[in-house]
C-alpha cells in the first residue's frame, strides 16, 4: 500500500492536529492540573488527621483504619473531578460507576469480607496495635490493622499479612488483654529421689524471684512416671512482660539448686541383658 505524502495532505493533518490540540489541550492540561493539585491535598489531609488522632490519643487501631479509609475516598472524589474536568458527563459517569463497581463488587467478594472484618475487628477490639496474638498458626504482635488486612510481626522479625476476614471469623489467642500469665515449667528427677525433698527445693528458688507473684502462690505437683524420671510440673504467676525472663533464668535456678543438693537429673537410659547360647561363652 502506498501512502500519499503529498504537501497539502500534510497540511491537512497539521490543521487537524492543531484543532485537536485547542479542543483537547485545555481539557487535558486542566486534568492534569487538578490530578497533581488532587493528590497534594490528599496527602495534606491524611498527615493533619494523622496529627489530630495523636492529638486527641485516638486508638492507634482505629487510626490507621481511618486514614486508609479517607484515603481511599478521597482518591474516589478525585478520579470522578478529573473524569469531569476532561468533559465525560457525570450522569454516564456515575452509570459507569455504578456498573463497574457491580462487576467490581462480584469480583471482589472476598475483599468486602475483609473490609467487613476489619470494622468488626474494631468495634469489638478481640485485639489492638501491639498485643501479642495467635491467630492462623501465627504467633507474633500486631503491627497494624488496615482496611482489608491485619499486620502481624512474629518473633524472628517477619511480617505476616492476615486477611481481616479470617481474623473475624476464627479463633484468636490474645496474650497481652490480661497483665498477668502463667508459666509453666518441666523438670525431672531421678527415680527414688525424695519428692518433698525436690518441691521444697524449687519452691525456695521461685521464692527468690521478686518477679513471681505471691497470689496465687507457686506450686509444684508430681506429674508423670517416665521412661527415666519422676516428672514434675512448677506453676507461678507473674506480669505477662516478665513471663520469659522468669522462665528462663528460674529454670537455669532450679538446675543450679538441684546440684547444691544434690538432687539428680536423670538422663535417658536402658538396661540391656545380653544371654548367650549354652556352651558359648
Amino acid at each position: 500500500m502506498e501512502y500519499d505524502l503529498s504537501i497539502d495532505n500534510l497540511a491537512v493533518v497539521k490543521e487537524k492536529a492543531i484543532d485537536l490540540a485547542f479542543q483537547f489541550g485545555p481539557a487535558l492540561f486542566k486534568a492534569l492540573v487538578l490530578l497533581l493539585v488532587g493528590r497534594y491535598v490528599i496527602r495534606l489531609l491524611l498527615k493533619v488527621m494523622t496529627k489530630a488522632l495523636d492529638k486527641y490519643e485516638i486508638d492507634p487501631s482505629l487510626a490507621t483504619f481511618f486514614k486508609s479509609f479517607l484515603s481511599a475516598i478521597l482518591w474516589v472524589l478525585l478520579l470522578i473531578s478529573v473524569a469531569t474536568t476532561l468533559g465525560m458527563e457525570m450522569t454516564s459517569f456515575v452509570a459507569i460507576l455504578g456498573a463497574a463497581g457491580l462487576a467490581v463488587g462480584l469480583a471482589l467478594q472476598g475483599s468486602l469480607a475483609n473490609f467487613a472484618g476489619g470494622v468488626l475487628i474494631l468495634v469489638f477490639k478481640p485485639f489492638r496495635v501491639g498485643d501479642t496474638v495467635e491467630a492462623q498458626g501465627t504467633l507474633g504482635s500486631v503491627e497494624s490493622i488496615d482496611i482489608l488486612y491485619t499486620k502481624v510481626r512474629n518473633f524472628d522479625n517477619k511480617v505476616v499479612t492476615i486477611p481481616n476476614g479470617a481474623l473475624a471469623n476464627n479463633s484468636i489467642v490474645n496474650y497481652s488483654l490480661k497483665p498477668t500469665r502463667r508459666v509453666e515449667m518441666a523438670v525431672g528427677v531421678a527415680y527414688g529421689t525424695d519428692l518433698k525433698k525436690t518441691r521444697q527445693v524449687i519452691l525456695d528458688t521461685l521464692k527468690k524471684d521478686e518477679r513471681i507473684h505471691e497470689d496465687p502462690a507457686p506450686v509444684v505437683y508430681f506429674t508423670n512416671f517416665g521412661d527415666s524420671s519422676l516428672d514434675l510440673t512448677i506453676r507461678c504467676w507473674a506480669d505477662v512482660a516478665d513471663l520469659w525472663p522468669v522462665y528462663w533464668d528460674n529454670m537455669e535456678a532450679i538446675k543450679e539448686a538441684f546440684e547444691a543438693h544434690d538432687i539428680e537429673v536423670p538422663f535417658p537410659q536402658r538396661d540391656v541383658h545380653h544371654y548367650y547360647p549354652e556352651g558359648k561363652k
